[in-house]
């Protein structure tokens, strides 16, 4: 235990000032998604951007694909957030799937898995021998559709958060990107409170 303390202390050590800058911007994005805050979105940005960089030089280009895709996806999101009736209420609601919404995103992940899968293999055999297909595809494509579920409000966003959190924890330790690894176990607890705020103001939403 002390070995892996010493390690780790090493590690951040080593952490580059854009990682600490992306680490902040991911925690205060996660945050005020907790609380429905549309600040959210250009929060987050930064982080998103700076993980295209830092995922690539990594060769994690599944988590590299996949933060390029939350920047497009934190652009979609901001504009359904923005959206407002006559009362100058948003008009956007947390709710809840229903069966044919999970079938859906059950086979969004499955699709995005397949693809990202594949890709990664081409890219290990042919050029980056250090990527990890099955476990880098894992955390994309959960993460693919969690963001797509949050732009649309959906409690269950959170689920595939905590799914990626929990992947994205040893996938990046074991690339040397020790404070991002802690940042992902920061997310995750987030993702818990997250998940049980969504779910009661999903329940309020049905009760009126």
């Amino acid at each position: 235990m002390q070995d892996f303390f010493r390690q780790f202390l090493s590690a951040l050590q080593d952490t580059s000032l854009l990682e600490y800058i992306a680490v902040v911007s991911g925690i205060a994005s996660v945050w005020l998604s907790r609380k429905e805050n549309i600040l959210v979105y250009p929060v987050g940005l930064p982080g998103t951007i700076i993980y295209v960089y830092l995922s690539a030089k990594a060769d994690l280009y599944g988590e590299a694909s996949v933060n390029l895709y939350y920047t497009l996806a934190s652009i979609y999101g901001w504009i359904l957030w923005s959206r407002r009736n006559g009362q100058d209420e948003q008009l956007l609601q947390i709710t809840k799937s229903s069966a044919v919404g999970w079938r859906n995103q059950l086979i969004f992940f499955l699709l995005f898995y397949v693809a990202i899968y594949c890709a990664l293999v081409f890219l290990k055999h042919a050029f980056y021998s250090n990527t990890i297909p099955w476990a880098d595809a894992f955390a994309s494509a959960t993460a693919y559709t969690g963001m797509w579920l949050m732009a649309r409000k959906k409690v269950e966003s959170w689920y595939w958060w905590l799914a990626t959190d929990l992947a994205s924890v040893p996938l990046y330790y074991h690339k040397g990107f020790a404070l991002t690894s802690v940042y992902y176990f920061i997310l995750f607890l987030m993702a818990l409170s997250g998940l049980a705020e969504w779910k009661k103001k999903a329940g309020r939403a049905m009760a009126t």
